[in-house]
């Protein structure tokens, strides 16, 4: 493992100690908040180019320019030892979930819970979970992988072969499986997405580092890591308030509808996690690449989904409604999975019965 994986992390004691607690309290607040005050939710939604919002954009780059700050771009060379593990992401992220998605889609929504929705919106319910396991996650990753010690350049490398793979396949895979002859691709969602979360801040944290460490070394740089955990954190939970808010309303006038759609997401997450870390203990990849690989073949481009499901189906479809959906479990569901992976360690690095 390169240093920037080993790297000291901050402490931050009870504050990332409860992070489950503050997690749940964001949630209610943000419901609470976008319900009451619609108006100040709608005008920060409001700020948005090609439906990529800027705030949102803007707290992402606070939790995500932390964790680059400890990538070394030189030693990106070294993920090739981990080829295993990045094979098992691209199974899982391309081969694996949308065709998943379909089936727990097409099972539980337009079979299981039909009598309890609404029955001209089962199918554009369908394909919104369609489009969100076809668009596989990028900079919300590297927050889950710095939670979990993963190794920081394989998931660099990882997400951007999988945003490499997306301007390519995310079309036709979306045509086949919603049997569409040609879909609009949002272009502009897609390339400003990837420009914002993940070029820009790659590059602002590469030179920062640089600078640093050509002034002080090392420890220049970890003196500029440790106070910014916390404020990595708060970003997160921020989100979280703003995810929330913006659909404060919804969820309270169609809970039922939110909850039923939200169990194929649940099931499809925890199904593609475990998969892929089941997958990487039988390869023999290290626990430091399964645990982000794991949560990379779980999670979902969700502005991307979002913006296609609009594009295609309309901004009041159930499709748009569904991807929503995705938007407000990835944040706990995951953090979940995060717990999980690191809980099974001791188990995932016992050796294999022979």
């Amino acid at each position: 493992m390169s240093d920037a994986a080993v790297a000291p992390k901050p402490a931050i004691g009870t504050f990332e100690r409860y992070l489950s607690l503050w997690v749940a309290a964001c949630i209610a607040v943000g419901i609470m908040l976008g319900y009451a005050l619609p108006g100040l939710f709608a005008f920060i939604a409001s700020a948005e180019v090609a439906r990529v919002n800027i705030v949102v954009a803007l707290l992402i780059w606070l939790m995500i320019v932390p964790m680059l700050l400890k990538i070394d771009l030189g030693a990106l060379g070294s993920v090739r030892r981990h080829w295993k593990g990045v094979g098992v992401t691209l199974f899982i992220n391309w081969a694996v979930k949308p065709f998943s998605m379909a089936l727990l889609g097409t099972f539980f929504l337009g079979y299981l819970f039909r009598p309890w929705l609404p029955d001209a919106e089962i199918g554009s319910y369908i394909a919104g979970l369609i489009l969100l396991a076809a668009a596989p996650c990028t900079a919300m990753v590297f927050v889950w992988s710095n939670l979990c010690d993963g190794e920081p350049n394989y998931t660099l490398s990882q997400v951007a072969l999988n945003d490499i793979i997306m301007v390519f396949a995310f079309a036709p895979l979306v045509a086949l499986l919603l049997g569409v002859a040609s879909i609009t691709v949002p272009w502009d969602t897609l390339l400003i997405s990837v420009l914002l979360y993940i070029v820009v801040p790659v590059i602002a944290a590469q030179f920062i580092r640089r600078a640093l460490l050509g002034r002080g070394g090392q420890p220049a740089l970890d003196r500029l890591l440790a106070p910014l955990g916390p404020v990595s954190l708060i970003a997160l939970l921020t989100t979280l308030i703003l995810l929330f808010g913006f659909q404060g309303e919804a969820i309270i006038a169609h809970p039922l509808v939110i909850a039923l759609i939200a169990v194929p997401i649940l099931i499809q997450v925890y199904f593609n996690a475990g998969l892929a870390y089941w997958l990487s203990r039988r390869f023999g990849v290290a626990w430091c690449v399964a645990a982000p690989a794991a949560l990379i073949g779980a999670s979902n481009f969700f502005e991307l989904a979002v913006a296609a499901a609009i594009s295609l189906f309309g901004l009041g479809s159930g499709a748009a409604l569904a991807t929503v959906v995705g938007v407000l479990v990835e944040v706990p569901v995951m953090l979940s999975v995060v717990a999980l992976v690191k809980k099974t360690r001791p188990w995932y690095e016992r050796p294999l019965p022979t």
